[in-house]
């Protein structure tokens, strides 16, 4: 079943690692463990990153960009992290402007081809549940790995999901990397 599922890495930037200004509690774990995923064989698989629309933001993407300009101007903040630069070179990156890696069309088409879509990457409560939440409305089945998502902090990441235990096993799995590795 694996070969028919789509690994989805969400926003591993600098911006996210230690010393970043949003670090979350574990970026660089995060990296290894999806390195772990696709040095076990996994063949299908998208990064996004999430880039500001500074030139036509809508509605409260303008407070944001007013907000967060440090962020938005600084070049190594939103270059993906170096643990995952190989691996960025063998698959394809998409730029986003919103929190749901699903405003990409082609992310959107390649999860609506996978048998299931299996969640990594930062931020659990943000960028990362938005997906999620839009997976489930396209009908698409989600894997998320609980160990293979970083929040800004421990409670953040038990409130996502916790949330996201309501949805299981019905919408979506949640599970360890090495129990999606190693399922049969």
């Amino acid at each position: 079943m694996k070969e028919e599922d789509l690994l989805l890495v969400i926003d591993m930037q600098n911006v996210y690692k230690k010393g970043g200004k949003w670090a979350c509690l574990n970026t660089e774990g995060v990296a290894d463990k999806i390195n772990k995923i696709i040095d076990s064989g996994m063949q299908n698989v998208i990064f996004t990153r999430f880039i500001a629309n500074e030139k036509n933001p809508i509605g409260v993407w303008a407070n944001y960009n007013k907000k967060y300009q440090e962020v938005n101007h600084n070049q190594y903040a939103n270059l993906m992290v170096d643990e995952l630069k190989e691996q960025i070179k063998k698959y394809p990156l998409y730029t986003k402007e919103f929190y749901s890696s699903l405003t990409i069309p082609e992310v959107l088409q390649a999860a609506k081809k996978a048998k299931r879509v299996v969640i990594t990457g930062v931020i659990a409560e943000c960028c990362v549940l938005s997906t999620v939440f839009e997976l489930i409305d396209q009908g698409i089945y989600t894997i998320y790995l609980t160990d293979g998502v970083s929040g800004l902090d421990r409670p953040k990441e038990e409130a996502t999901e916790l949330i996201l235990s309501g949805l299981s096993p019905l919408h979506l799995q949640m599970m360890t990397v090495e129990e999606y590795i190693n399922e049969k």
